[in-house]
Parts: C-alpha cells; structure tokens; sequence
C-alpha cells in the first residue's frame, strides 16, 4: 500500500470517472480493455490519477452509495468475456475473504430466494440469523452461493488486473470509502450489533444531515447510524477489515463525509430530518486504531458541507488533505476556503465533484452578479466556462487536483452525474465515444506540463 508521503508532496492532476461512465459497446462502463484504454489516455495526457466512486453492488436506485455490501464489489462492471480461473487462487480467496464473503453469499441467496425483499420482512428465524436456519439456508442454497463466490472472485481479479495495468502505465487509483451502510445490505443484516437497529430490524436512528441552503427541510439518507460504543469494545475490527479491503484496490481512499467522524446528525425513525440532533463521534479513536493496524494510507478527507473548527481540528491532527471545490468558492467573503488564494499543498482541488453541477451547467445557472464575482477573481478570462475553473484548479497550489471527466469535455448540465435529493435519472451519465482522441490528450498534456503536474 502506497502511504501519504508517498503520493502527495508532488503535483499531480487526475480525472474523476466512474467506471460506468466509460465509453464502451456494453450497456455501461466496464472492467475492460475500455478501462485499460482510458488509463492510456490518462497516462498519455500527463494525468497519472483515476478517481472512481464506489465500486460495490448496488440497489434498484443505482446509487454507488446505497450497495448492497460494503466489502463486495459490482459484479456488473465484469467484462462481458470470462477468465479462465486458477482453482488455487480461487481457494485461497474464499479463505482470505471468508470474514465476509459468506455472509454476503448467502445474503444474496436468500434474497433471491425470498423474492428481492429487504432481509428486515424475511421470516424472523432468518432475520433473527437463527442458527439452525441459516444452517439449513446453506445447505439448500449451496449452488446459489456458490456462483457469488465466483462472481466475487471474478471481481477481485479483474480490478488486480486493471490495477496492474494501471500501475505499469503510471496511474494511481483513487477510490471512495462511503461512511455508511444501506439498511438493506448483507452489512447490517450480519452485524446489527453495529448499528442504530431494533429487534425487529426496524431503524431506530437514522443518518442524514440537519436543514440548509441546499435541502430546507434536512436530508434523510434512509441508513441506519452506527453503535459506536459496540464498535469501539470490538476494537473497530468492522471498520478496520472495511479499510483495508478498500486500501487493497486502490492507492488513495476518499473518507466519505468527514465530518461524521466528528459527529455525525441522527435522526430519531419517527422524525423528519430537521428533528435530529448531532451526536458526538470518536474518530481519533476510530482513525488511531485503523492506523495501528495497517500503517499509513494515503486517505483524503471529503470534508464539504457544515464544516465546524472541531471537524478542521480532527482532519489536522489525522494530518488528512481536503477537498477545495471551485464551484464552491465564489460565495461569501474572500476568507472562504474553496477560493484559490486559500488553497493549501496538503489538498486535493476540483472544478466539481460527482455531486455538482458540471462546470458549464454551473455556469449556465449561475446570476449575472455571481458570473462578475467570478469574472473579476479569475481576472477576466476570456476563453469560455469551463476553461478558467479547469485552468484555476490545475494552478492550484495543491499537490493533487482532480478534474471530472464531463469538465474536461466541456459538456452542459446534461451530463450531470448526480443530483442530491433526486431519486430518478442518476448515475447515468456515459462518456461519448471517440471524444477521448489524440487531440483531447496533447491538450491536457500541454496543461499538465505548464501547471508542473506531469509527474
């Protein structure tokens, strides 16, 4: 595992794309030679990171934050030509993964076999992980299971084949660490001593953020909150197992909300969003022994959104780079830390992140006194949106910054990848195929030289 003095305290420039958006014939992005092709196009543009979102199964909405397992990955993003397998690499995944893996296994299967319902309206002996039951579960839903194992280790060994790919090329990847977990997942169903849930399986505490500007009445985010007193008497084994599967695939990890590691806005099941309160969180603890036991990751904290001095304060000891969005900087006063001139080297800019708007769509919808606020701070630029972010973000004093692929291509609102708050018509957007060409490529090239981040 490559730690922080290692990838940062050097300038660096990347993109941030899914693998679902990739261009490819199938019906989304895959891990295929589409994907080896995209990292020679990130290597040949001077580029040498890949940030992805998360990289597990998901649900019906689609959502890389909603998955059906924390440790798993997507078995729809395998290529559509199989591997041949070798029997012993396939036994010894089954023993180094076991600690989930059969749990995520016959979760699947009962699943399947209960008809897709979540396991919280299964027969209680199965909700209840009644012994003698899921004993017999396994017995009758052997050859189920058995194709998940595959499937996962299918998984596992094409990402260590794209890694590999990745690696020779010169591209590091960047992945996503979301803080939770779905109710419905094969996570709460195994563990939910970790979790804010009743005896019959029912959320008692929700996680979600209190009312803003973006979202008046509060954000419900539908997963249960953690127990953290019970994590923290098991060591945080749970949590320790989470990062070290994740550090496993990728180089850098993006620690998902932040500021819930400080403390975290639960909401009583009964109540709206704006009826939460926030409760305290140990996160020196949780980071301290997540360090003790694997070393030093290189972890980015994404630390958007109501950023108190206790949550800066946490990020500084855990000596954690943040995020500087741009999108984000042109409001307020001139001490608002997404502006360029407060930027610091232990950082990660963006134009926008797969939360945003995409730079041009920002712009289009922006007022005519917000475009002047901009004009004026960029020093009147006269290419077109969403140049002057692209070139400010690569100008950036800070070791990494991370364009998204739709701001590289110039593309509208239309290619949005998420909007926050709706639930139809996300994580959708692909990349058109023939953009990413030799010319796109000596572009970006030219920027990362005259920004210093060809590495």
């Amino acid at each position: 595992m490559r730690g922080q003095e290692t990838l940062f305290g050097r300038r660096r420039a990347g993109i941030l794309a899914h693998v679902t958006s990739l261009p490819g014939p199938a019906d989304h992005g895959r891990l295929d030679e589409d994907a080896c092709r995209f990292i020679d196009f990130l290597a040949r543009s001077g580029f040498t990171v890949w940030q992805t979102l998360p990289v597990g199964p998901v649900n019906a909405t689609g959502s890389p934050y909603q998955s059906t397992s924390l440790f798993a990955g997507n078995s729809a993003l395998l290529p559509q030509v199989s591997v041949q397998q070798s029997k012993h690499d396939y036994e010894y995944f089954l023993q180094d993964q076991a600690y989930w893996l059969e749990d995520y296994a016959l979760y699947c299967a009962l699943q399947g076999e209960q008809g897709g319902v979540p396991w919280y309206r299964w027969p209680v002996l199965l909700r209840d992980r009644d012994a003698a039951s899921l004993e017999a579960a396994r017995a009758r839903l052997g050859v189920r299971m058995e194709t998940v194992r595959r499937e996962q280790y299918d998984f596992f060994s094409a990402w260590d084949r794209l890694k590999t790919y990745a690696h020779a090329a010169g591209v590091h990847l960047f992945g996503d660490v979301p803080m939770f977990a779905a109710h419905d997942s094969a996570d709460v169903w195994a563990h939910r001593e970790f979790f804010c849930i009743d005896h019959e399986g029912r959320m008692t505490e929700v996680a979600g953020a209190p009312p803003d500007a973006f979202a008046p009445e509060g954000q419900d985010w539908g997963c249960p909150q953690y127990r953290w007193d019970a994590l923290a008497r098991d060591g945080y084994r749970w949590w320790i197992e989470r990062f070290q599967l994740q550090a496993s695939l990728f180089d850098i990890l993006r620690v998902d909300h932040f500021r819930g590691f400080e403390a975290s806005w639960h909401v009583p099941a009964a109540l709206p969003p704006g009826g939460g309160r926030w409760e305290p969180v140990p996160g020196d603890a949780l980071f301290s022994a997540v360090r003790a036991a694997l070393g030093s990751l290189a972890l980015v904290a994404e630390d958007l959104g109501h950023i108190t001095p206790a949550v800066q304060a946490l990020r500084s000891r855990l000596g954690l780079p943040g995020m500087h969005v741009l999108q984000f900087a042109f409001d307020g006063a001139g001490d608002n830390p997404h502006l360029p001139h407060n930027h610091s080297a232990n950082g990660v800019a963006y134009t926008g992140t797969h939360d945003n708007d995409t730079t041009l769509g920002w712009w289009q919808a922006l007022s005519e006194d917000a475009r002047s606020r901009v004009r004026a701070y960029l020093d009147y630029p006269e290419e077109p949106m969403p140049w002057p972010l692209v070139h400010a973000a690569l100008a950036s004093v800070c070791d990494l910054a991370m364009l998204p692929l739709q701001d590289c291509l110039g593309l509208d609102g239309a290619a949005r990848m998420n909007t926050p708050g709706k639930v139809e018509g996300n994580w959708r957007w692909r990349c058109p195929p023939g953009v990413l060409n030799d010319a796109l490529q000596e572009q970006f090239l030219a920027l990362a030289k005259l920004y210093g981040r060809d590495d």
